[in-house]
């Protein structure tokens, strides 16, 4: 089995990384490349679209970090995003919000089409993928209204679509590292979440019971 592990930033998978050249992972079934593709969602749809325009995978996974408007998560929390939407594609009128997919121009959400077994226990979230991370209390409180996300990445949907486009299994796992408030950066536990988030890939590679 082939599967492309995908991450915006190098650190958010560098433990991962280096325990799947170890050799307490040689039995594996499978074989795992890794595509860093830079922060946001151009950057992600660029380097996936080249990347797989001469590769092909069984499964690809994409790991990162994320904020969370959900209090009920907890910092630390590693969640399987099954919806994700581009909330800033479309356009406004007046006050109103017009999408992607009313002005007939295209879609704005997109799933995954991989599920993660039952038995790892994983809790699942809706996501809304963006340019600007939100940390102001009335847009929050706007995006809030208008869809009902629980997690904020700014690469995850366009990783979703770039899997679709090219026909490919995919599975969003993401680990939250603050709460979508007015920004505080003391309050965040980066650290936790990516240890969190790599853990759990580790479990979830290492057990090799599962196929796309």
């Amino acid at each position: 089995m082939q599967i492309l592990v995908v991450a915006a930033t190098e650190f958010e998978v560098e433990s991962l990384k280096s325990k799947v050249g170890s050799q307490a992972m040689d039995h594996r079934p499978w074989t795992i490349d890794f595509l860093i593709t830079g922060a946001g969602m151009v950057a992600t749809a660029f380097a996936m679209g080249q990347h797989l325009a001469t590769n092909q995978y069984d499964l690809a996974i994409n790991l990162g970090i994320a904020g969370s408007f959900d209090r009920s998560f907890t910092l630390g929390d590693v969640v399987e995003i099954v919806e994700d939407t581009f909330a800033e594609l479309g356009a406004e009128d007046d006050e109103d919000f017009i999408t992607i997919d009313k002005l007939g121009f295209g879609e704005s959400s997109f799933r995954s089409t991989y599920t993660v077994p039952d038995n790892f226990n994983i809790k699942k979230a809706n996501a809304i993928t963006v340019n600007t991370v939100h940390g102001n209390e009335v847009s929050i409180r706007k995006i809030s209204e208008r869809i009902n996300a629980e997690i904020e990445s700014m690469e995850g949907a366009a990783f979703f679509y770039s899997c679709r486009e090219a026909g490919l299994p995919c599975i969003q796992i993401r680990a939250v590292s603050n709460y979508m408030e007015k920004r505080n950066r003391d309050a965040w536990q980066i650290g936790l979440a990516i240890k969190n988030l790599n853990k759990f890939a580790l479990d979830f590679l290492a057990r090799g019971t599962w196929s796309a």
